[in-house]
């Protein structure tokens, strides 16, 4: 009977299983790509995610601000003053309503003056805000209207039937601004 084990198995059972330098390293660096890889994707999805959010939130703000601005301006009685950051108008119950953006804090406020006088935000992080005021008569062979100007050029709030406005708003995500903008722009038809 013969008792040597055959000449091409290794001897110990540590040389059977080990690894050499050579695949481990092979091994390491593949696992290393793949793991960047995914941490890579991991980010840029989550910065993504992070983004879509934050423009949603924003245009839902956008628009809650619109749709109040709109019943306001259409209800009102008539403009009293007009500069391009801000409108200030006489509304149904005889009271002063004033719609007013401030550069340097960012944020749109609506004030309503008389008997339990209110001031809410309605935009804030509004990088940008234009009022502009027309009559209600368009320009023949354009899509614009006639501006609310008196004889001599001068904006003249009592002529005003229409107004325009628009917005930007932005925030940025971990100290960049990206795509993160909300820009709403209307023209509202005055009632009276």
């Amino acid at each position: 009977m013969n008792c040597r084990p055959p000449t091409d198995q290794p001897s110990s059972l540590g040389q059977r299983l080990a690894f050499s330098l050579t695949e481990m390293l092979v091994s390491l660096g593949i696992g290393s790509l793949i793991l960047a890889a995914v941490a890579a994707f991991s980010v840029y999805g989550s910065q993504s995610f992070v983004a879509i959010g934050n423009y949603m939130d924003l245009d839902r703000a956008s628009r809650a601000a619109l749709d109040q601005m709109t019943r306001d301006i259409r209800q009102s009685i008539s403009l009293v003053s007009y500069s391009t950051n801000q409108l200030m108008f006489i509304d149904c119950d005889t009271n002063l309503l004033t719609f007013a953006w401030n550069p340097s804090t960012r944020k749109v406020t609506r004030t309503t003056t008389g008997t339990g006088g209110t001031t809410a935000e309605l935009l804030t992080q509004c990088d940008y805000l234009s009022f502009r005021i027309f009559q209600r008569n368009p320009i023949p062979g354009q899509f614009d209207f006639y501006p609310a100007t008196n004889a001599s050029g001068v904006y003249s709030p009592t002529l005003c039937k229409l107004v325009d406005v628009s917005w930007r708003c932005s925030r940025t995500i971990l100290g960049t601004k990206l795509n993160t903008e909300s820009v709403q722009t209307a023209k509202i038809c005055m009632r009276n």
